[in-house]
């Protein structure tokens, strides 16, 4: 069990870190109090901004030796309350976001060590300034910290060809339990030195160590890309469609998502400044992008490719992105879905994975299970159908207060949907993580042997249970 910290240790953290590194002050601490969608909100008796991995350690220390809880932070743009703390007021909030240096760029190699705190939009800049790129890409890319996507092992929109964070993350710094600083930023190819400490924080959401800094891989940025918005009968052609492209182009085909016309109306409705693509709706569209270095090359097979789909009859129409700026407009609206989701009321979402070829199973299947259980609910899917990775919202029955309606039935509605999800061998989160919001149903609904397995690595590294407690294992 933890315990509230004193007013020593109060004072001793104070004089570690300074007036930029430490404050109590409530004003300065609301905003990082509250997730990003404002369904979790907790109170913390001070909130620490280390500016060095020596100061994360020394403060860590501090906390061990008073039994105090830790919840660490990155951007706070998490989707689960993974980064919230409690409502004890007993937590100590740690941020990384002064850690906000890139400490190095090997170009020749394709690395670069960036700590926690370095905005993943503004390591995007700092890489094409190098001539490089790092392959991951998300809606929040503006204040999504590094250590955040580390720790959440973020996923994006490229995963169809690089992976997810895990695959990119080629070192870890990081502060465990106790104080010690675990160096392991090295990016080796071989090491056969036992388990791969590294890859257990990615995904960790802090609960066994703070992560302070990283080594990434990056590729060459890219010289030409092309994007098509096309116009699909469903999701089963859709996948076809993948099928095709990801045999004929190969490594060129980045992003492949899967948007439902409703999803589309719905951010034409509330997103300013935004167009439908093609003139004639239609049920589902495809959102594809190619990335190299010949332009014209990359235009040639697109344009092939969709020709022949569209004389196969796998494609109803295509609009293709002239620039830069009209791939950015495609963009726009496949990365507005949640926005206007938002401010089309209350939802319940679901950030699910399955095998891909199990994903317009699931989409088709899936509404009808909930319409049968719980009449008049509406369920959206859309995502990243080159991963399998499913955003699946569901919304309340129309003409009734939406939000009264979530408490009471909710959790039955996402019980029903993971144990679908768990049925075809999926998983309950594909990004965000677990935090606090999936951590009961984890609890409930996953295999004995992997619960065992998560609890024992905790026990292992955290046996006080002072890092993010409340967080991920139940």
């Amino acid at each position: 069990m933890t315990r509230p910290p004193s007013p020593s240790l109060l004072r001793a953290l104070a004089d570690l870190l300074g007036a930029k590194g430490f404050s109590t002050d409530a004003d300065a601490m609301a905003p990082w109090l509250t997730d990003w969608r404002g369904k979790y909100r907790g109170h913390a008796a001070a909130m620490l901004s280390p500016a060095t991995t020596e100061e994360v350690a020394a403060a860590v220390r501090l906390c061990a030796e008073a039994g105090v809880a830790i919840v660490p932070q990155g951007g706070n743009s998490g989707m689960v309350g993974g980064a919230t703390p409690d409502a004890s007021g007993n937590q100590l909030l740690l941020s990384l976001r002064r850690m906000n240096r890139v400490r190095r760029i090997d170009v020749e190699a394709q690395i670069a060590v960036a700590e926690a705190g370095v905005i993943l939009q503004a390591f995007h800049d700092a890489m094409f300034a190098h001539g490089l790129r790092f392959p991951l890409t998300l809606g929040g890319k503006g204040s999504a910290t590094i250590g955040g996507l580390v720790s959440t092992n973020a996923g994006g929109t490229q995963v169809l060809r690089h992976g997810t964070m895990r695959a990119l993350v080629a070192g870890i710094e990081a502060v465990l339990p106790d104080g010690s600083i675990f160096d392991g930023l090295a990016p080796l190819k071989k090491d056969n030195r036992g388990y791969d400490l590294k890859h257990l924080f990615c995904g960790a959401e802090g609960t066994l160590g703070v992560v302070t800094a990283a080594a990434l891989h990056l590729v060459p940025a890219a010289a030409a890309r092309r994007t098509a918005w096309i116009g699909v009968e469903s999701p089963d052609v859709a996948l076809a469609l993948l099928r095709r492209l990801d045999a004929a182009i190969g490594r060129a085909l980045e992003g492949f998502e899967l948007i439902p016309h409703a999803c589309l109306d719905a951010v034409l409705r509330h997103i300013p400044g935004t167009r439908a693509p093609l003139a004639a709706t239609h049920p589902w569209y495809v959102l594809a992008e190619l990335v190299g270095d010949d332009d014209a090359a990359l235009g040639d097979a697109l344009e092939g490719q969709l020709a022949a789909a569209l004389d196969a009859g796998l494609v109803r129409d295509v609009a293709l992105a002239k620039n830069d700026r009209e791939s950015e407009d495609f963009w726009r609206l496949r990365d507005s879905i949640s926005e206007a989701e938002r401010a089309d009321g209350p939802a319940l979402q679901h950030d699910v994975s399955v095998p891909v070829d199990l994903m317009p199973t699931f989409i088709a299947d899936n509404p009808a299970r909930l319409a049968a259980a719980f009449p008049g609910v509406r369920a959206l899917s859309f995502g990243h159908l080159g991963d399998g990775n499913v955003h699946h919202h569901v919304q309340p029955p129309s003409g009734g207060d939406g939000a009264a309606w979530i408490a009471a039935h909710g959790a039955d509605v996402s019980r029903l949907v993971y144990t679908h999800v768990i049925e075809l061998g999926g998983s309950i989160s594909a990004e965000h993580g677990i935090g606090q919001m999936k951590r009961d149903m984890l609890a409930e609904l996953d295999s004995p042997a992997r619960l065992a397995a998560l609890r024992g690595v905790k026990h292992g590294l955290d046996p006080t249970g002072i890092f993010n407690p409340g967080k991920l294992i139940a």
